[in-house]
C-alpha cells in the first residue's frame, strides 16, 4: 500500500492519503506477532533499499534487496538455515555487510553475536569476514576468529572497506585482553590491522579512518579518555577543556580536527558541542539539562548533525539551525505525520534520496524513501501493518515531584477518560533502559483490555545522565519503589486510575517491582505479575550470566551492595510473609540472564508458606517469550489473571 501520492498544488511538498480504521478489536495473537520487518537501509546509490525480514515462523531473518526503479525487484539473500542476521549497512552501491545474529525475546529483535558477512546484492559472492568455522573432516573451517566482531565505521573514501572493531572472547584472552581495529575489503576478506591496544576500549575514528578519541575504564569501571590531537599524534589524556567524564555519538567533520561529539563533564545529561582538537576547545551546540540527547539526525549521507533529539521526557527535537536545508526539510516531512515522530535515518550519496521512519505512541512504525527531486515518497514497508492507529490507545507523556522533592518522567496509556482499572508496569534493566514515548505492545494489549498503565522512569532509570541512574544504586528496594509509589499515587490524585483497581506486571528488574512494591505499599495493590523476574537478590549474585565476568560482579556489588542483611530485606522470596495480594509468575525454563533459580526461590517460598501462586512456565524459552503462540498463551492468561482481580468482576472474586 503507498499512502503517498504527489501534490498537485504548486509548493506543495506532497499530500498524504486517507487510511481507514477497523472498529474491530484485535485478538490477543495480532499483539503476539512478530515484526514483518527489523530494520531498512539505503543504498549509497539511492536506487535500493536492503531490509532485514523475517520468516513467518519467526525461525531466520533474510535479507531482501528492493529496487526502487518501480519495478518491484526483490532478491532474497540467506545467511544459513534457521539464521538471523541485524546490523545491516552498505559498505559500497552493491555490497552488503550482516552481522548473524540471536534473537533476543525482550529486546523482539535480532542482536548480534559478533561473526560478520558480507554479499552482493544478488548473494553470489558471500563472503565470511569474522568467525570461528570450526574444522569439517578434511575441511579446515577458514576463519579461526574467536571474539566479537562489529563494523565501526564505512570508509567512503574506499569503497567497499569498513572498519571492524575484534574483541577477544574472555575465557580466551581474558577480561583484559587487547582491543583491536582492521580496515577490512568486503569483497575479499582481506583485513589488516590499523589499531591495537593493550586493553579493553572504545575508539572514535576520522573521516581518513585514523583512531583520534579512545575511552577505556579505571578499577571502579569509570571513563578515561584519551585523543590524538593530531592523526600523527601519540595518545594522550583528554583535557578537560574539550571534555570531562565521557565523549559519545562523534562526527568528524573532513578537515579530521572539528568533532561534533556529545558531552558529558560530571554525570550530568549529554550535550552536543563542536570540539577542536588541535586547539582544545569547544562550542556547545544542543542540550537539555534535565534529559539525555537520545540520538542525532544528520545531513545527507555522511553529514554534521542538525538535529538532537530527546526522548526520556515528552519527545522533542533541538535543531541546531531552524532555516538549514535539513531543519526545513524534515519539518516539511513532519508536517504529513500530526502527532507522529519522523526520523531521517539515511541518504544517498547526491543527498536526492532520503530514508525515513515515521512511528508514534499508537504506530509500530513505517519506512519511506523521498525522492526529493520528484517531491514523492515511496512507502517501503510498515513494522506491522495489522495495527491500526484509530484502534490503539493514546500515550500521554506525565510528570511529577517525588517526596524528596526529585521531578520524575514517565507515561500513561489508556483509551478513554479515567479513572480506570491501573496496571503499574516498571521496566527492565534498571540501570540504563528506560520507557519512552511510542508503540509498546505490552501498554497497548492492556489498554484494549480496559486497562491504564503506568509505566514510571525512577531514579536509576536511563535517559537522563550518569548521575541519574547512580541515584538508583543499592536503592532497588528502596527509593526506586518509592518513585514507582509516588507515580501511582500522582495517577489517582489525577484521576486516571482506580485506587481500589490496581496491580503491577513487569519483567526481569520490573518483575522484581512488581513483587516488591506491594511489599513496600500493601495499600495500593490488589494483585502483583512477576514475568522472568528477579526475586531473590542472593541468588542473583550467583546464577545467571551477569556474574560469570569479573566487570559483571563488581557491577552488581556497585548496584546492589554486599551486605547479605540488606539483600535479603530486600529479596520478595525472602518476605512472601509480608506479600498480601495474588500473585502470578511467569518464567521460560532456559533464560540465561535470570535462571529459574530465581523462579525457584519464589515459589519454594509460597509452597513453604501454604500460599498459592499462579504459574506459567514454558519450555524452550529464555528471558521473555519469542514464539508467537507462548506470548499469546502469556497474554491471556495475563488477561484472565487481571480480569480476576482488577477488572469488572473483581468485587466479587476477591472479596474486597
Amino acid at each position: 500500500m503507498n499512502r503517498w501520492t504527489a501534490a498537485a498544488a504548486a509548493g506543495a511538498l506532497f499530500v498524504l492519503s486517507a487510511n481507514g480504521a477497523h472498529a474491530q478489536a484485535l485478538p490477543v495473537k495480532d499483539f503476539a506477532r512478530h515484526a514483518e520487518i527489523y530494520s531498512v537501509t539505503l543504498s549509497p546509490a539511492g536506487d535500493r533499499v536492503a531490509l532485514a525480514v523475517p520468516n513467518a515462523e519467526g525461525t531466520e531473518t533474510q535479507l531482501q534487496v528492493v529496487d526502487l526503479d518501480g519495478s518491484g525487484k526483490t532478491q532474497v539473500l540467506r545467511f544459513g538455515s534457521q539464521q538471523h542476521v541485524s546490523d545491516v549497512l552498505w559498505s559500497d552501491d552493491t555490497q552488503l555487510v550482516v552481522s548473524r545474529a540471536r534473537m533476543q525475546p525482550l529486546k523482539a529483535q535480532p542482536v548480534s553475536y559478533g561473526e560478520l558477512m558480507s554479499t552482493d546484492i544478488r548473494g553470489k559472492d558471500q563472503e565470511t569476514l569474522f568467525a570461528y568455522v570450526p574444522d569439517s573432516g578434511s575441511v579446515r573451517g577458514r576463519r579461526k576468529d574467536q571474539g566479537f566482531a562489529s563494523v565501526v565505521k564505512v570508509l567512503d573514501s574506499e569503497p567497499g572497506k569498513v572498519l571492524v572493531d575484534f574483541t577477544c572472547w574472555q575465557y580466551v584472552c581474558g577480561e583484559e585482553g587487547p582491543s583491536v581495529t582492521y580496515k577490512v575489503d568486503t569483497r575479499t576478506g582481506h583485513r589488516e590491522e590499523v589499531e591495537r591496544y593493550g586493553e579493553p576500549a572504545g575508539f572514535d575514528f576520522d573521516q581518513s579512518g585514523r583512531a583520534r578519541i579512545m575511552t577505556t575504564s579505571d578499577d571502579n569501571d569509570e571513563p578515561v579518555l584519551h585523543y590524538r590531537p593530531g592523526a600523527d599524534a601519540q595518545w594522550q589524556p583528554m583535557p578537560k577543556s574539550l571534555a570531562g567524564r565521557s565523549v559519545g555519538t562523534t562526527w568528524f567533520a573532513p578537515d579530521n580536527n572539528t568533532v561534533y561529539a556529545v558531552v558529558s563533564d560530571h554525570g550530568e545529561p549529554g550535550q552536543l558541542y563542536k570540539l577542536d582538537l588541535a586547539a582544545g576547545t569547544r562550542t556547545k551546540l544542543a542540550g537539555r539539562d534535565d534529559v539525555d540527547i537520545a540520538y542525532l539526525m544528520y545531513e545527507g549521507h555522511d553529514g554534521p548533525p542538525f538535529a538532537a533529539v530527546f526522548d526520556a521526557a515528552a519527545p522533542s527535537i533541538q535543531y541546531l539551525d531552524p532555516k538549514s536545508e535539513w531543519a526545513q526539510l524534515h519539518l516539511a516531512l513532519l508536517k504529513q505525520f500530526p502527532g507522529e515522530m519522523l526520523t531521517i535515518t539515511d541518504a544517498s550519496r547526491d543527498g536526492k534520496k532520503v530514508l525515513f521512519s515515521v512511528w508514534s505512541d499508537r504506530n509500530p512504525g513505517a519506512y519511506y524513501v523521498f525522492d526529493r527531486t520528484a517531491v514523492k515518497a515511496q512507502l517501503i514497508a510498515e513494522i506491522e501493518p495489522w495495527i491500526k492507529p484509530a484502534q490503539m490507545a493514546s500515550t500521554r507523556p506525565i510528570e511529577f515531584t517525588t517526596r524528596d522533592g526529585k521531578t520524575l518522567f514517565g507515561l500513561v496509556t489508556a483509551k478513554g477518560a479515567g479513572p480506570h482499572p491501573l496496571v503499574v508496569m516498571p521496566h527492565g534493566g534498571p540501570h540504563g533502559p528506560y520507557d519512552r514515548w511510542g508503540y509498546d505492545p505490552d501498554a497497548q494489549f492492556l489498554a484494549s483490555r480496559g486497562y491504564a498503565v503506568l509505566q514510571v522512569n525512577f531514579r536509576g532509570s536511563g535517559g537522563r545522565g550518569n548521575d541519574f541512574e547512580e541515584a538508583g544504586y543499592r536503592e532497588w528496594g528502596g527509593k526506586m519503589m518509592d518513585d514507582i509509589a509516588d507515580g501511582v499515587r500522582w495517577a489517582i490524585d489525577h484521576k486516571l486510575a482506580d485506587p481500589q483497581r490496581i496491580c503491577s506486571f513487569g519483567a526481569s528488574f520490573g518483575g522484581y517491582a512488581a513483587l516488591m512494591n506491594p511489599i513496600r505499599y500493601p495499600d495500593l495493590y490488589k494483585c502483583a505479575v512477576g514475568y522472568v523476574g528477579v526475586y531473590d537478590l542472593t541468588v542473583m549474585q550467583e546464577a545467571g550470566d551477569i556474574p560469570d565476568s569479573k566487570s559483571g560482579r563488581r557491577y552488581l556489588s556497585r548496584v546492589l551492595g554486599d551486605d547479605q542483611a540488606v539483600l535479603l530485606a530486600n529479596s520478595p522470596a525472602r518476605l512472601v510473609d509480608r506479600i498480601k495480594v495474588p500473585v502470578f509468575l511467569i518464567a521460560g525454563k532456559d533464560d540465561r540472564r535470570v535462571p529459574m533459580e530465581q523462579f525457584d526461590a519464589q515459589a519454594n517460598a509460597f509452597a513453604a508458606a501454604g500460599t498459592p501462586v499462579e504459574t506459567l512456565v514454558v519450555d524452550g524459552e529464555g528471558h521473555g517469550f519469542y514464539k508467537p503462540e507462548h506470548r499469546e498463551t502469556m497474554y491471556t492468561r495475563l488477561a484472565a489473571f487481571l480480569d480476576k482481580y482488577i477488572g469488572p468482576d473483581a468485587k466479587q472474586v476477591a472479596g474486597n
